[in-house]
């Protein structure tokens, strides 16, 4: 049997009157990947945080190797051999492979650094990575977003770590480089690290994870091997209810076309793009990263200028302002809701409202309006006057799609509406785009999890390098034909 390499007991952490952990357990052992996985807010981020010494826990212990441990800064955590994979990279940008590997932890003599070392210490942690082909003097902006992460794992490999916990690693990857990190973390499993897997996809937890415990409101409520436990279970666990369906299908009848794109193109992408979106139809779009699916939305909503080739809105041919498609009753939600979806210093009700004038002006009409979709969409809040940064993304993600259906649109272009989101608030926006389609509603939506468009839509188009091929019927499609058509392989055969 592994020896144990971490153990938490009774993890207590308070901030003011709000109880973040209470009373959490975890262990992980050597050559072992535990999926720490529960919905935002859970207390994931806070345990995380007293593991690498970013937090004190108020109460409980812990030991790493066996012997008693409880860092009070980041660095005496790196230095015992705990390591932190960020999902928002810590590497200074502007210094190079081999600096930021070192970095708060290079090898002096007296004032000096001792260069060779650092670099060598950057070529066997590359090495031992499957890597060595990165130059150690590289400036870090020069690479990729995966090369960048690589980076960060190199570290954690240069300073010993044998803790390693990996934040939502996939969020912004490709499918091919994701690939190649869970071919690095097996590396690292078959080196004898314990990792701590932290992610909202549960085919990742499936495909990588031994072991799973899953945090409920601030406490450990279940865990056990992946294998030998359902996905429906794992939800029960995390969202405190049973959820049968993950990707609810009502009954839906199709339409008339309220939505036509005949050869579209953009200044630069889409290259091509012809299709057709019906009442009560979801129409997903898939395509690996950077193949012009964001772009066709923006062109279609009029926020990117059009070069060629027609829009239709029922009956409006051409392309249009935002303001004009607003009234023409296409809505879109940014897949940066962030930068671009959100005012997350505005309140919710502000943010539901923005597209609505006159119930803006009258506070009573925007209260009451805002009462009502927080009600109906689930949003948690504590009331339509809470800033909108203050609440979890997939509550977020909420009221940005509400925003939408305040306004009254019946075609919604939805661009990656659940990333970055937990499973509960997925299954939740599922339903939500189940109920809007059988309303009558037309849904574009652009998504790289392609278990989501198998399971939400009806029909599922495919987009490579700016061109758009023809939609087919999900019941004809497979995530292995997307695959082929997304990375052009049809074409190279």
């Amino acid at each position: 049997m592994a020896a144990e390499l971490l153990r938490m007991e009774g993890v207590r952490k308070r901030f003011g009157a709000t109880l973040a952990l209470d009373g959490v357990d975890l262990t992980v052992s050597a050559g072992e990947v535990l999926a720490l996985v529960g919905e935002n807010g859970a207390g994931k981020s806070t345990l995380m945080k007293v593991l690498s010494g970013a937090h004190s826990a108020d109460e409980g212990l812990m030991w790493l190797n066996g012997a008693p441990y409880a860092p009070t800064h980041p660095l005496e955590a790196r230095r015992a051999g705990v390591a932190m994979i960020y999902q928002e990279l810590s590497l200074a940008r502007h210094l190079t492979v081999e600096e930021n590997i070192a970095l708060g932890m290079e090898p002096v003599t007296g004032p000096f650094v001792r260069r060779a070392e650092v670099r060598q210490r950057a070529i066997d942690a590359m090495t031992q990575l499957g890597r060595p082909d990165i130059a150690p003097g590289t400036p870090v902006h020069q690479l990729s977003l995966a090369e960048q992460q690589l980076v960060e794992i190199a570290r954690a490999v240069a300073i010993g770590a044998r803790v390693v916990v990996l934040d939502e690693p996939t969020s912004s990857l490709a499918r091919n480089d994701i690939e190649r990190l869970f071919e690095l973390v097996r590396r690292l499993k078959a080196q004898g690290l314990g990792i701590i897997y932290i992610s909202h996809f549960l085919e990742e937890v499936r495909e990588l994870s031994d072991r799973f415990t899953v945090l409920r409101d601030g406490r450990s409520v279940g865990s056990g091997e992946t294998a030998r436990t359902p996905n429906e279970q794992i939800i029960a666990l995390m969202v405190g209810r049973d959820v049968k369906d993950l990707y609810p299908r009502s009954a839906r009848t199709p339409g008339e076309a309220v939505l036509e794109l005949s050869d579209l193109a953009g200044l630069g992408k889409p290259a091509q793009a012809s299709l057709t979106l019906h009442r009560g139809e979801v129409l997903g779009i898939a395509g690996l990263i950077g193949a012009g699916r964001t772009e066709m939305l923006r062109a279609i909503f009029g926020l990117d200028p059009v070069r060629s080739g027609f829009i239709r809105i029922g009956t409006h041919i051409g392309p249009a302002s935002p303001a004009q498609q607003w009234a023409r009753g296409v809505g879109l939600v940014s897949e940066d809701r962030k930068k671009e979806g959100l005012a997350l210093s505005l309140s919710v009700a502000d943010n539901l409202t923005l597209s609505s004038l006159p119930v803006v002006v009258r506070p009573s009409g925007q209260a009451g309006a805002s009462e009502g979709w927080i009600t109906r969409l689930a949003i948690r809040c504590r009331g339509p006057r809470q800033r909108v940064g203050e609440l979890s993304g997939g509550n977020q993600q909420k009221v940005a799609i509400a925003r939408l259906l305040h306004h009254g649109v019946d075609v919604l272009l939805l661009d990656e509406p659940t990333r970055g989101i937990d499973v509960g608030s997925k299954a939740q926006i599922y339903q939500l785009i189940d109920e809007l389609a059988c309303a009558g509603k037309a849904v574009l939506i652009v998504s790289s999890y392609l278990p989501e468009l198998l399971g939400v839509c009806d029909r599922i188009a495919v987009m490579c390098k700016g061109r758009l091929h023809p939609a087919r019927p999900v019941s004809e499609i497979t995530e292995h034909d997307i695959m082929i058509e997304a990375t052009a392989a049809k074409e190279a055969a």
